[in-house]
């Protein structure tokens, strides 16, 4: 396994730890993509990045419910990243990538100069629940080749306390010692942690990166900040050296780190760019067929 570009290791001693506090905590209001509910924490009017993150989703499905995932659309310019914690989730894309990806694994792609590509649920009568975390990727790699990276459960960096009352899994970058399989395209911690109730964890993080943590269900206390309950999203200040939680319900949780790109960003729909031109040529590039074709199978 390999860390992500850049990024710093995650082993000050935590006796020395300087708590960062708390900037936003933003609660995910339900709204609609496409007539498909999801739980949407950030952009919000009040928060509309933490960069280098554009964009969280949280979609759950329970076995039954009408749910058909998301047809053949295109990106550029950013990586859209698929965290599945529950059911299995099929990719297909442009670039004749198709892989199936369960709970516990994730799907990595860097969209670079542009790709098409699905996201469909394998199993209709099985629960499905995933986010998908938008990250931006810098200038000067916006107009790379498209890359695709599973990673599965098996595949991902292991943490499991000694008291074995938190497990984290590392995808990208390290985070508590423990190096992830993705590189990332800027440096990028990302993990997933397990905490049943009573567990705690200090979680160091780079001084120049921003962080945040969305809690999926249960509920934690937060170390110089109190009590913190499912669907809330919560976002640091760039002052400390990490953050402690402990559990109190059994509680999921996604932490992310990253260093700004501190860049100008352009958006229209499934594009990220630096420049209204580059939205323009991006549209115009997805209409002349530069991203190739996706026929679903």
């Amino acid at each position: 396994m390999v860390s992500g570009v850049g990024c710093e290791p995650l082993t000050k001693p935590l006796n020395v730890m300087k708590t960062r506090t708390v900037s936003h905590l933003l609660y995910a209001e339900v709204v609609s993509m496409g007539g498909m509910p999801i739980r949407q924490p950030f952009p919000t009017n009040n928060v509309q990045r933490i960069d280098p993150f554009l964009l969280l989703h949280h979609h759950k499905t329970a076995a039954g419910e009408p749910f058909e995932g998301v047809g053949a659309h295109p990106h550029r310019g950013f990586s859209p990243v698929s965290f599945i914690f529950e059911g299995s989730l099929r990719h297909q894309d442009s670039r004749g990538n198709d892989s199936i990806i369960s709970a516990g694994g994730i799907q990595w792609m860097n969209a670079g100069m542009g790709i098409i590509h699905s996201e469909r649920p394998v199993n209709v009568d099985a629960d499905l629940e995933l986010i998908q975390l938008w990250i931006n990727t810098p200038a000067a790699y916006k107009m790379d080749q498209p890359v695709y990276i599973p990673v599965t459960a098996e595949e991902a960096g292991k943490f499991i306390s000694d008291d074995n009352l938190v497990k984290a899994s590392v995808f990208s970058g390290e985070v508590l010692g423990i190096k992830g399989k993705v590189n990332a395209l800027s440096p990028v911690n990302a993990a997933t942690f397990e905490i049943a109730k009573g567990g705690t964890v200090s979680i160091p993080i780079p001084a120049d990166h921003n962080a945040f943590i969305y809690l999926l269900d249960g509920s934690i206390m937060l170390d110089g900040y109190g009590l913190v309950e499912g669907k809330n999203a919560v976002v640091f200040e760039r002052n400390g050296d990490g953050i402690t939680i402990t559990g109190k319900e059994n509680t999921r949780i996604l932490f992310i780190t990253g260093k700004p790109l501190e860049e100008k960003v352009v958006s229209y729909g499934p594009f990220v760019m630096n420049t209204q031109t580059q939205i323009m040529e991006a549209m115009r590039d997805y209409q002349m067929g530069k991203m190739g074709v996706l026929i679903e199978s």
